[in-house]
């Protein structure tokens, strides 16, 4: 059996959801902040009148090492648009990739050299003819929002 994932780069890592997870892509749009909220929530978007939470995808998997020129140039970045459990959030990303469809049976366990937070939010990998395609778990992922 074959599963699809919508690719995505961020600092150019390939990433991959299950594309049934995904509602929409966009381009960056004007975010509103939220006072008081967490480092990883950067505010806000109002889509065809339904609020998105939007996610900074790269601080919650620790991969933030130039905060500053992160946070003020989104203008060239998308979200990808999730419907999660009901609620819609939206994780900013650099560049997006295609649908990719790959078999199940290519499927491996994350790189032992990933460390830290970003392995543990991850279902595994499949290496691809030219790329290695890492495999976020979206639930684990966004479980923070959750609890909160």
């Amino acid at each position: 059996m074959n599963q699809q994932f919508c690719t995505f780069f961020l600092d150019k890592i390939y990433f991959g959801i299950d594309v049934l997870q995904v509602q929409e892509v966009i381009r960056f749009t004007q975010i509103t902040p939220v006072p008081l909220a967490p480092p990883d929530i950067l505010g806000l978007i109002n889509l065809r009148g339904k609020i998105v939470t939007i996610i900074d995808i790269k601080s919650r998997l620790q991969m933030n090492q130039n905060i500053k020129n992160y946070e003020n140039n989104h203008e060239n970045n998308y979200n990808i648009i999730l419907n999660n459990k009901s609620e819609l959030v939206s994780l900013i990303v650099d560049d997006i990739g295609d649908v990719v469809e790959v078999a199940e049976n290519q499927f491996e366990p994350p790189p032992a050299t990933l460390k830290g937070k970003i392995r543990s939010l991850l279902k595994g990998a499949y290496k691809l003819q030219d790329k290695f395609l890492l495999i976020i778990n979206v639930d684990k992922l966004l479980a923070k929002n959750i609890k909160n």
